[in-house]
This record gives C-alpha cells, sequence and structure tokens, in this order.
C-alpha cells in the first residue's frame, strides 16, 4: 500500500513537472521546438507508465485481499440439539425397559401398562425392537441359509405362492393353417408356519446381578439354539412339522447327477453337477456342502494338476469351485451311500417365511425350588424350494 501511494506522488509531481516545462518552453506563437517536443513526450510517457504500474499494484492487492479471506466461517453460536426420535410401541425406550424388567420379575402397574403393547397371546411378551434385531442378527452370524435364501414375513395363515410349472411353446404354422393352442400351466407352493422353541434356566443370583448383561446373554443363547435347529430344517428337513429341507427326499432340489462311488467324488461328477443346472440359475449358483465333503472335493485336480479348489483370498468371502462360491453346514449330509452330499444351485428360489415376531415367556414358579427362572422362546417358521430346477443336488451311490 505505501508502495502505491509513493508512485501516486510521484506521478503527480512528474504531471505537474510536465506541464511546467510545456508552459516554460512554448515560444512566442505557441509552438515548441522539435527537441522540447521530444523532452515533453518522454514526460509525458512516464507519467503514463507510472499510472499503468500503479493499476497493477492495485490489481495484485485487489486479488490478494480476497484471496486471504477465510474459506470457511467458523460456528460462533452454540448448535441447537438435534430433535430426539420419537419411538412408539415395541421400539420406545418405556417399552424396552418394562420388557427387561419384567424378565427379571420387576413388576409394577407401569410395567404392565407398558407390557400391554406387545402382549401375545400364549401370555409372553413381545420382545422390544432393539432386542430382536439383535437376536436376528445373532441368526444370520450363525445360519448360512438367511444369507443365501430369501426370507420373507407373513403376518397371518398360510402364504400361497404361484408358481409356473411348465411353459407353452411356438410352433411352424403352414400359410392359412391353424394355431396350436399351447397354455402356461400353474402350480402352487404353500409356506405354512411351524413352531420352533427352546426353554432355558438362569440362577435368581444371575438374574439379580445388575452387571450381567441378560439381554445379550439371552440373545446369543437363543440365537445358537434356534440357528441350529432352523439350519438343519433347511437343508435336511421332512416337511412334517417343520421345513422342507433342499436335500429332502420329497419336495427338495431334484438329482442333477448320480456318483459313480457311495463315499466318493470325481472331477467328472463335479462338472456334470454345474451342468445339470440350467444356464440363467448358474449366474447366482452357489455350492453347499459338509466339511468332510469339502476335504474330499478339496483334493480334485484337473487335467494340468490344477486344484480345482480355489481358495478366498479376501477376508469374509467364501472360497470358490469352478468359480462359484461354496458355502459349508454341519447338517449338510456327510459322504454315505446313497445319500445327497452337495447342492448347487440358486438358493433365493428358497423362500423362508418368518411368522410375525419372536416371543418370550418367563416362568417363575416351574423351577422356584431349585433357586432358577426359566425363559422360554418360540417362533414361527417355514421354508420351502419354491421352484425345484433353481437348485440341483448330487447323490451318492446306493449301496
Amino acid at each position: 500500500m505505501n508502495k502505491i501511494l509513493d508512485l501516486r506522488e510521484k506521478r503527480a509531481k512528474a504531471w505537474e513537472a510536465a506541464k511546467a516545462f510545456l508552459d516554460t518552453k512554448r515560444g512566442n506563437d505557441g509552438l515548441l521546438s522539435a527537441e522540447d517536443v521530444a523532452t515533453y513526450e518522454k514526460m509525458e510517457s512516464d507519467v503514463v507508465n507510472l499510472g499503468k504500474e500503479i493499476d497493477r499494484l492495485e490489481r495484485r492487492q485487489a486479488i490478494e485481499n480476497e484471496l486471504s479471506k477465510p474459506v470457511n466461517t467458523p460456528l460462533t453460536d452454540k448448535p441447537a440439539a438435534p430433535s430426539p426420535e420419537v419411538k412408539t410401541g415395541r421400539a420406545s425406550d418405556e417399552y424396552k425397559r418394562a420388557f427387561w424388567n419384567a424378565m427379571r420379575n420387576k413388576i409394577s402397574y407401569e410395567v404392565r401398562n407398558a407390557l400391554e403393547v406387545g402382549s401375545d397371546t400364549e401370555g409372553g411378551y413381545l420382545v422390544p425392537d432393539e432386542f430382536e434385531r439383535t437376536l436376528i442378527k445373532g441368526l444370520e452370524e450363525q445360519n448360512i441359509f438367511r444369507q443365501i435364501a430369501r426370507v420373507i414375513q407373513t403376518s397371518s395363515g398360510d402364504r400361497k405362492i404361484p408358481v409356473v410349472s411348465s411353459h407353452g411353446s411356438a410352433v411352424w404354422i403352414d400359410e392359412g393353417g391353424p394355431y396350436i393352442e399351447s397354455d402356461e400351466e400353474f402350480g402352487q407352493v404353500t409356506l405354512s408356519a411351524f413352531k420352533l422353541g427352546t426353554l432355558m434356566k438362569v440362577t435368581e443370583e444371575l438374574l439379580n446381578d445388575s452387571v450381567f448383561n441378560l439381554e445379550r446373554y439371552i440373545a446369543n443363547e437363543f440365537a445358537r439354539r434356534i440357528g441350529a435347529a432352523e439350519e438343519e430344517a433347511f437343508l435336511t428337513g421332512s416337511g412334517s412339522g417343520r421345513p422342507t429341507g433342499v436335500f429332502a427326499a420329497v419336495g427338495g432340489a431334484s438329482i442333477g447327477v448320480t456318483a459313480a462311488s457311495a463315499t466318493a467324488i470325481t472331477l467328472d461328477e463335479v462338472m456334470d453337477l454345474f451342468y445339470s443346472l440350467k444356464a440363467p440359475y448358474r449366474r447366482n449358483a452357489v455350492f453347499v456342502m459338509n466339511d468332510a465333503t469339502v476335504k474330499v472335493i478339496r483334493k480334485l485336480k484337473d487335467g494340468n494338476g490344477q486344484y480345482l479348489w480355489q481358495p478366498s483370498i479376501t477376508a469374509e468371502t467364501p472360497d470358490t469351485l469352478l468359480n462359484r462360491p461354496v458355502y459349508t453346514s454341519a447338517y449338510a449330509p456327510i459322504l454315505a451311500a446313497a445319500a445327497k452330499t452337495v447342492a448347487f444351485g440358486d438358493f433365493s428360489y428358497y423362500w423362508i417365511a418368518d411368522r410375525q415376531v419372536r416371543s418370550f415367556k418367563r416362568l417363575n414358579e416351574l423351577y422356584a425350588a431349585n433357586g432358577y427362572v426359566g425363559f422360554m422362546a418360540n417362533q414361527r417358521v417355514d421354508g420351502k424350494l419354491i421352484l425345484a430346477e433353481a437348485i440341483k443336488v448330487l447323490q451318492q451311490k446306493a449301496a
């Protein structure tokens, strides 16, 4: 800024000097000599150049002032607290607090009134929303089937699912010839609601211990029990009083290939199983088998000596077989005569129907003499393969 002021003063003085020179050098006729004209033009040019330099410095100063401004505006006011989300019904804090007080037998009139929001017809209490989400997450961690199958919710009664059992076709027609009727054929698959339950005992001392995380304990234990029972049924269930499993003799997946051995599987048989599944289903298909079967298949090599099995190189991603993911379950059948040991297909066509929510009940008197309190949990669920051609299985040779 001081330099600009100095230049302005210098320019003003130069201009005054130029005007004074002009006044003193004019002759009686008012004209300047050629030499004086050259000197004046030089003085005028200096004034103009000083003006240009002043303009440049002012523009530079303006740019620097603009760039020196802060890019963010500091917060000088205290931020307002966010409005709390209003939860109602089983999602409310009141219901959650009342539920666990009831589990610990800390019943009051306030507790009973709050629990009326979620009371069920069997005298138990429906779990609060937060706890139920914990339980469902536990099931997903312990039950591979809920990761690969389709899970739906049903509110009441059976769920009837229409299925196209066979497609019509087109035929070549001669000129003037009649059209041939070829209708679609429809079937129907019904998902019911089978009851799955479990019972546990907890000591009164444990319930009264405020440090003990009762919620987490019950969630993990019920998840382990229910998840194991579910997965076994989804794989091998007969459909009588429980879901129909993928490996079931009736209602399960159709046989894609029969092995030549009762206790072994060859590379060609794995390839035959792969291509027994229609191409559209292979895009999202996965393998499901027992760990004992995996141990056999991992030893298979192709003609170049390369293992057919490809281990995963990314955390939490399954190994692959013929570039398709492989999932293992302890409840899949083991290698034995006539056993269906490997399933391959698009498991999104296996539907799991959860009927409403899971329910818990506290049993105060049944184990009171021994200082225990019982907790009973149940759910209603069904599972069934909706489209048989979507999954194929490999069956071992009969003995």
